[in-house]
């Protein structure tokens, strides 16, 4: 059997350590001892507990002003490798914190720092919704509140849109996973507005799917704006630093992402109002500026009379072009306002129909199975309601 070099062995050594996805992204804790900076800045030192001893360093530009000493108990992130010159094992520390700090504490702060380097949070690229969005997206569990929360604000503020739902796991360990790869096949949704990404309020342990890198990623490679809703108000994930907008709830993100219907309204029959009086306003001034002119003409000279018709028939022509206008203005006007009165339920009485609600829940009847004899129901039509007792 041929000898190997010692460069050999140990430059296996830190190959086979180096490839290892457990050696690659470890947290240790243990004791700081025998701290030594460098003259180029480096910070080496070991750490230790009563069972063994490790070697590490915390590079120059690595975490510039953490500041160490012999006897910190410390939480270090990093990876392990084989310094070639001495052939030691050694720990390269990324990120480090004392011990207190906490695991789930601690990984939040080391990727949140780690993606904030490389841009993922930078405010220049988040993107601006669009006003009046027609296809929205939607991620969150097919079994969670969050989901009827969306429809249900959706459904009374912006009826006009359609929600393209894609489910995920939004809790465990293979929630990341879903959550990404519902993103990534929203991803190919022709004509999406943005996309929402919502779940409830819960425990830390509860939100860390969207504490994880792939989903942080995962809503960085959008193609769309994506809106996060994770949580309560006083809960914030790493999707939210990367999202475009975030909202402090579920029901908040479709609030701040989509105008309110009747808003709208009152802005179209304002606007229909203005037009008419513009209109109007108009075609005064340019009588005025009419009458004026037959007046100089009728005064420069023999030839007022003549010119006085051609100035009429002018005259004419102007009002005639103005009135189309005004018109076509108040044609389109119209028909915006009366597919928009289309969705008021109110118009729906008037047709002769009906609304039936149980009188102690409020609730309303969509069927005869939901009725039950000696039930009281309210029935609302067009100019009021009555009670009535199901035999």
């Amino acid at each position: 059997m041929q000898a190997l070099s010692v460069g050999a062995v140990v430059a296996f050594l830190r190959e086979v350590l180096e490839a290892n996805e457990i050696f690659s992204d470890l947290w240790i804790v243990g004791e700081v001892s025998n701290y030594n900076r460098s003259q180029l800045g480096h910070r080496y030192f070991s750490l230790k507990d009563s069972a063994g001893v490790l070697r590490s360093v915390l590079f120059r530009d690595t975490m510039p002003g953490m500041q160490l000493k012999d006897g910190d108990r410390v939480l270090a992130h990093g990876r392990l490798t084989v310094y070639a010159q001495r052939g030691d094992l050694q720990f390269v520390c990324d990120f480090v914190r004392p011990e207190g700090v906490g695991i789930i504490a601690a990984r939040f702060e080391e990727l949140k720092l780690r993606l904030e380097a490389e841009g993922l949070f930078e405010p220049g690229r988040k993107r601006p919704l669009p006003r009046f969005p027609l296809r929205i997206g939607l991620v969150t569990s097919a079994a969670g509140a969050a989901l009827q929360d969306v429809k249900n604000v959706l459904a009374s503020r912006w009826p006009l849109a359609t929600l393209v739902f894609a489910a995920a796991t939004v809790q465990g360990p293979e929630a990341p996973g879903e959550i990404a790869g519902a993103l990534r096949a929203l991803a190919h949704e022709p004509g999406l507005d943005f996309v929402i990404l919502a779940r409830g309020g819960g425990s830390a342990e509860d939100l860390s799917a969207f504490n994880s890198e792939a989903v942080a990623r995962a809503v960085f490679g959008m193609p769309v704006p994506v809106v996060s809703g994770v949580g309560h108000e006083t809960d914030e994930s790493i999707a939210d630093y990367v999202a475009d907008l975030r909202a402090p709830t579920p029901s908040a993100a479709v609030e701040r992402s989509t105008p309110d219907i009747r808003e709208v309204l009152r802005a179209l029959l304002g606007m229909d109002r203005a037009l008419a009086g513009n209109g109007r306003r108009a075609i005064g001034q340019a009588a005025a500026r009419v009458e004026s002119s037959a007046r100089r003409v009728e005064r420069a000279g023999p030839d007022a009379g003549a010119l006085t018709r051609d100035v009429s028939l002018q005259a004419d022509q102007i009002f005639r072009v103005l009135e189309r206008a005004l018109a076509a203005n108040r044609g389109r006007t119209d028909e915006v306002a009366g597919r928009l009165g289309a969705l008021n339920p109110h118009a729906t009485l008037a047709r002769g129909f009906a609304i039936v609600q149980d009188a102690r829940s409020r609730k309303v009847v969509r069927t005869v199975r939901k009725v039950r004899g000696g039930d009281r129901l309210s029935v609302a039509v067009s100019d009021g309601a009555f009670w009535v007792e199901v035999s």
